[in-house]
């Protein structure tokens, strides 16, 4: 049977791509790509999905911002646009190669697009978190989410992920997960982007 893009706790990893200082004056809607990130994050933790996060050229642009909440989570230095660099695969490996990757970050047109294109030639799912990507302009962003679709990545929102994730509100964990659904996600700005469809 074709792939439906059903989301699994056991074989998931949370990519975390680049959401570093020197980019939150230029991203559009920053902030709340960052606080969607931010949730899956937390969400990961009570679920026990690895994360894996990544800097592009720190020494440059920065350290990830502290309101992800990944002080605790080695960030993987790169100057490459993809994710999978050296460090990145034997992660994989050491995790058992997991196959669906639940991917955010910036920029959507760039590392985010490099990245995609590398884990479906490896052969895993790709889940990309409309909301919880971004790039500096919204053109790239869109034509980026929809370019990633064409090529096989599921786009989805981070309280979708959030949902399929648990499947049942008798899920040991729901609880925990409702309380990030407290508030709903902010709009940012995806709804032209459907509109233009």
């Amino acid at each position: 049977m074709a792939g439906i893009g059903r989301l699994a706790t056991k074989d998931s990893v949370l990519f975390l791509c680049d959401m570093q200082e020197k980019f939150r004056p230029n991203i559009f809607q920053f902030t709340n790509i960052v606080s969607n990130a931010a949730r899956l994050l937390q969400a990961s933790r009570i679920l026990a999905i690895p994360p894996i996060l990544t800097e592009q050229y720190p020494k440059g642009l920065g350290p990830t911002v502290p309101e992800l909440g990944a002080e605790d989570l080695k960030a993987h230095a790169k100057t490459t646009f993809t994710m999978m660099i050296e460090e990145v695969e034997k992660e994989l490996q050491a995790l058992g190669n997991p196959k669906q990757a639940i991917l955010c970050g910036i920029e959507a047109h760039a590392c985010i697009a490099c990245t995609t294109f590398d884990l479906l030639e490896k052969g895993m799912e790709v889940h990309i978190v409309a909301d919880a990507v971004s790039s500096r302009s919204q053109t790239d962003r869109l034509f980026a989410l929809s370019r990633l679709k064409q090529s096989g990545a599921y786009l989805t929102t981070t309280e979708a992920v959030l949902l399929q994730l648990v499947q049942d509100a008798k899920h040991p964990n729901f609880k925990e997960i409702q309380k990030l659904l407290a508030h709903p996600s902010p709009d940012t700005g995806l709804l032209a982007f459907f509109s233009a469809l």
